[in-house]
């Protein structure tokens, strides 16, 4: 079955992903077993769709319904091809600022970024497909709306976007604490694609390796790190700077 926001039932979301529905997660029982259980697991890894094995209070609290031990969340937006919305953006003669963003875990954090980029004139903000914070109604309400004004990609693995990225001419630079120079003496006028980590654990190491320049912001407290969200944040603004 289905409503707004979720499908529940192991035959309705076999249907809705073989269909193309746009589906953002899939919460799974932990444990369970079946034909029609497994028939979902394998549509699920045939189009790479974001999941994880949950207790079964979680998906009661999910779903209204009997959901048979799997509930689905649909997103609210329609994701973007890369190869597509880059090409737009060059061919429209604006100079490209793309925003990566590597398994970023936090709803709020993804909506507030959303919605500073939105307010930065951000290209397109390019997600992974697995691993990241799923596109619900907190992310939605966090970004004020900004979540339908901007478009957004889903790679298979963020070093897809970062490749194709310097394919067509666009720097990418990490946001990184480990860097030697700071955002501020980075060139940002051209095009270019910045990536923010993950709330724990950062940029993976091995996108690390991929990229063009690594930057950070200067910390004068004894804190050693910024949120996410307010560090983006920092680094979109300063490319707005040298673009004025």
């Amino acid at each position: 079955m289905k409503n707004e926001t979720t499908i529940f039932g192991l035959r309705a979301i076999i249907e809705a992903i073989n269909s193309g529905e746009q589906i953002d997660k899939v919460f799974l029982q932990k444990g369970l077993r079946g034909d029609l259980f497994g028939e979902l697991e394998q549509a699920i890894r045939k189009v790479k769709v974001n999941s994880s094995y949950v207790p079964v209070e979680k998906l009661n609290r999910l779903s209204k319904g009997n959901h048979q031990g799997a509930v689905a969340q649909i997103s609210p937006v329609a994701f973007n091809d890369i190869e597509d919305l880059v090409m737009s953006v060059i061919e429209s003669g604006k100079t490209p600022l793309f925003l990566l963003l590597d398994q970023l875990s936090d709803v709020r954090n993804f909506g507030a970024i959303v919605r500073t980029a939105e307010c930065t004139g951000v290209s397109g903000i390019i997600i992974q497909k697995k691993g990241g914070a799923p596109i619900n109604g907190d992310a939605i309400k966090t970004s004020a709306g900004a979540i339908f004004k901007i478009p957004i990609c889903k790679v298979d693995h963020i070093k897809d976007a970062v490749f194709h990225m310097q394919a067509s001419g666009i720097k990418v630079i990490a946001a990184t604490e480990k860097a030697d120079k700071h955002i501020f003496d980075v060139d940002l006028k051209k095009p270019c694609a910045i990536i923010m980590g993950s709330e724990g654990r950062g940029i993976n190491p091995s996108v690390l390796k991929a990229v063009d320049e690594h930057a950070k912001l200067p910390i004068l407290g004894e804190i050693e790190s910024l949120n996410v969200s307010v560090a983006c944040g920092a680094f979109l603004y300063e490319a707005v700077r040298q673009r004025s």
